[in-house]
């Protein structure tokens, strides 16, 4: 398996340096040269695998040849055992044909740790082989940056670096970071937004001479091909709990930068049958005003009760573009470029096409209280804000009642009581046992001004060498 860069200007990778290496080096985010299909009778004969005998079987032909399958299965299984259900992913009826797919099963809640948990792993593998060391570098608007931590706080050959929004997290978002003990961990609050810390980690991996030559970086975030290869096991296990292959299934997807989503569409690029997928936002709705009416247009970032989500530069949006325009890299590159300097649109039928699949929401934070007191009161479920808005959305898009549709759920309601607050519920949702103290846990974090190179100078500073 070789992989590509959405620009067209980078040497294609195998799998380990794609792994290490996040960004390409034209600016592109690395694709599969070609994606594996699986028939419907093989997708069939997977019914009763455990998770992590699903995850080797959808995951392996990306992995190929570069981790041994034994080994890769060991990791697979080491990963999904230490969540706390023993369907890893649990689905929840609410209504008729109506599911929510827990995906916040894991250590730090939230669905970030069915990639990160095994992207730990795999770095830790990969770099013990090569004697390597690299400095993760990422940037979180609320999940991404604890499940990063706690996916590689053990590893020997890693320091991580999180950029956070200063003051834009929950407090359980911010404490779950910042409590973790470690020399190699690093917490930095940017005085700023959560797209000028993914600005920052971009333009460092496109120059990455602050290091001095003594490392590298890697990327954590959703630009990590990692990331999404890991994201599309779970729609082939919802599919597999309700009938499918032989039914269709719709997903709804709470999404800011496009990558749990994007796994979606690959898995039914890969032959899972799929006949909806619900691009789900808030109010910060550049890919719903894309969807909706073919016009790509940042706006001013909002700040909401769906913190996770307050994104406006969507970076996977760019793996389906890549697509969209029959994976020429050079039309995505100046498409990309233009946008920069104003709103964009791209050929009509090449929209109409992506709108075949692909419907399309924005939720306010109004209509987000309301879906988390109706579900409520009709289920005692309680849903946190990002899965409300992706309920919400499959509501207002659902095209066939007969299929049956999933909201992916994406993080527990616990770290986000503010906006259970505000929904008008007396009920607070309470911290599983493992992260009871959360409260009383020491805190470490630095707090850095909204500057790229005071950012590169801590990291240069605080590395474990240098």
């Amino acid at each position: 398996m070789r992989y590509i860069s959405t620009r067209g200007d980078a040497p294609a990778l195998g799998f380990e340096d794609v792994l290490l290496t996040g960004l390409a080096t034209d600016g592109g985010l690395y694709v599969p040269e070609s994606l594996p299909h699986f028939s419907i009778e093989e997708i069939r004969s997977w019914r009763g695998l455990s998770y992590s005998e699903l995850a080797f079987n959808v995951m392996h032909p990306f992995v190929d040849d570069a981790i041994p399958a034994d080994d890769f299965r060991a990791m697979l299984e080491q990963t999904y055992k230490e969540f706390a259900h023993q369907a890893v992913a649990p689905l929840v009826q609410l209504d008729t044909n109506e599911w929510v797919m827990e995906l916040f099963r894991g250590p730090t809640l939230a669905f970030k740790d069915f990639a990160l948990q095994l992207l730990g792993r795999l770095l830790d593998y990969v770099l013990e082989k090569r004697k390597q060391h690299v400095v993760i570098m990422g940037a979180t608007s609320g999940d991404t940056g604890s499940a990063a931590i706690e996916g590689c706080r053990r590893c020997e050959h890693v320091d991580i670096f999180i950029l956070h929004p200063h003051e834009r997290v929950s407090e359980v978002q911010r404490r779950q970071m910042t409590t973790v003990q470690g020399d190699n961990i690093h917490n930095i609050a940017v005085r700023g937004n959560f797209d000028d810390c993914q600005r920052m980690v971009k333009e460092s991996f496109g120059d990455q001479s602050f290091l001095g030559g003594k490392t590298q970086l890697a990327a954590v975030n959703s630009i990590n091909w990692a990331r999404i290869m890991a994201q599309i096991v779970y729609y082939f296990h919802a599919s597999l709990a309700l009938g499918g292959p032989d039914r269709s299934l719709a997903f709804s997807v709470p999404t800011g930068n496009f990558g749990d989503i994007f796994a979606g569409y690959l898995a039914k690029k890969m032959g899972l049958p799929i006949s909806q997928l619900v691009i789900a936002t808030n109010r910060n709705d550049i890919l719903h005003r894309f969807m909706s009416g073919n016009r790509y247009e940042q706006h001013q970032l909002e700040h909401t009760l769906s913190p996770s989500m307050d994104i406006m530069v969507s970076s996977n949006f760019e793996r389906l573009l890549f697509d969209l325009h029959g994976r020429d890299g050079a039309l995505v590159k100046d498409l990309l470029e233009r946008a920069q300097q104003g709103p964009v649109s791209i050929e009509d039928y090449r929209w109409r096409h992506a709108r075949k699949l692909f419907d399309s929401d924005a939720v306010d934070d109004k209509l987000t209280c309301d879906t988390i007191r109706e579900v409520f009161e009709r289920n005692e479920y309680l849903l946190d804000p990002h899965t409300a808005i992706g309920v919400r959305a499959a509501r207002n898009c659902r095209r066939d009642p007969a299929v049956p549709m999933v909201t992916l759920g994406t993080a527990h309601p616990a770290k986000f009581p503010d906006a259970i607050a505000e929904s008008g519920l007396s009920v607070k949702p309470e911290l599983p046992v493992h992260m009871a103290d959360l409260f009383d846990r020491e805190e470490r974090c630095s707090v850095l001004e909204n500057d790229l190179s005071a950012v590169q100078a801590f990291i240069a500073d605080h590395w474990k060498h240098a």
